[in-house]
């Protein structure tokens, strides 16, 4: 079976064994380019500031032990008996809230928003035209022929040109 295969494909070497061929010039009647349209992804980003607002910290009841402490210290020096007790814990609370009061005066106020840049950014795709060659036109003895070529030709093209007997 594959020597039957060899048959046609020898026939057609020797065939084409006959064929002269040879190098002429052509005349070139239209040149355009060709292109293909791309895409190309790139990363378009924009900044911008923004303002959030500034978070105390945590809670310091330094103030409050402290004042507590020194109220009390004040107040057991005032009375004598159950009445001296009562001096120290009415002082000791009192204290303590003047001690609070004295730590986080400035609580009521607002602190000044915290500004911060923010960069956003997205994917995107810009459709480019790019050259892939040159559609040419020929004549070569009277007839017209069209190729596509890598780069633009001049007024003449090189054609090779085979000469075969068509009967026998």
């Amino acid at each position: 079976m594959k020597r039957l295969a060899l048959i046609p494909l020898l026939a057609a070497a020797a065939v084409s064994a006959h064929a002269q061929t040879y190098l002429d010039n052509a005349r070139v009647s239209s040149v355009e380019p060709q292109y293909e349209n791309v895409r190309v992804p790139r990363q378009e980003c924009s900044s911008q500031w923004i303002s959030e607002p500034r978070h105390r910290g945590e809670r310091d009841y330094g103030g409050a032990v402290l004042g507590g402490i020194v109220g009390g210290l004040i107040g057991n020096q005032v009375g004598g008996g159950h009445g001296r007790e009562a001096a120290t814990a009415v002082g000791a609370v009192v204290g303590a809230f003047t001690g609070n009061n004295l730590a986080y005066r400035d609580r009521w106020q607002q602190p000044a928003p915290m500004q911060r840049e923010v960069t956003t950014c997205r994917d995107v795709e810009d459709v480019q035209s790019r050259l892939v060659g040159y559609q040419v036109s020929y004549d070569y003895n009277g007839q017209q022929f069209t190729t596509l070529m890598q780069e633009k030709p001049g007024r003449f093209v090189s054609v090779r040109v085979s000469v075969d007997l068509v009967g026998r």
